[in-house]
């Protein structure tokens, strides 16, 4: 069992890395792009006279505030935080619905599944 602890563990901190990881990596690609939208739209606002243009530029920046904070800030800490705060206050919002499974009711869909199969 406790092979088996150590096993999930080291897989969820190796998918938590490559998800952190593939945040870091989309942040330059979209780092990129924000800049040379923002570049361009400040350049369409003043040659039309028109700050309208720059409309774009308020949901991409919130867009790449929030992967800067997902790459490179404490966003994953304020999440496990909260987690930590959900499982110790609200845990009633965790419950499964009609309760947790059991071998019993497990082997009732079973059965009933296995007589579909059958049938047929």
């Amino acid at each position: 069992l406790e092979r088996q602890l150590l096993m999930q563990n080291q897989m969820r901190e190796r998918q938590t890395a490559m998800q952190i990881a593939w945040t870091r990596e989309f942040l330059k690609y979209f780092g990129a792009f924000f800049g040379l939208a923002a570049a361009g739209l400040t350049a369409g606002a003043i040659k039309k006279k028109n700050p309208g243009v720059l409309v774009p530029i308020v949901p991409l920046s919130f867009i790449f505030a929030y992967q800067y904070d997902m790459g490179y800030g404490t966003l994953l800490q304020r999440i496990k935080g909260e987690a930590e705060n959900i499982l110790d206050t609200q845990s009633t919002l965790l419950e499964l619905p009609k309760g947790p499974l059991t071998y019993e009711s497990l082997e009732k869909i079973r059965r009933s599944q296995s007589k579909l199969f059958t049938e047929k």
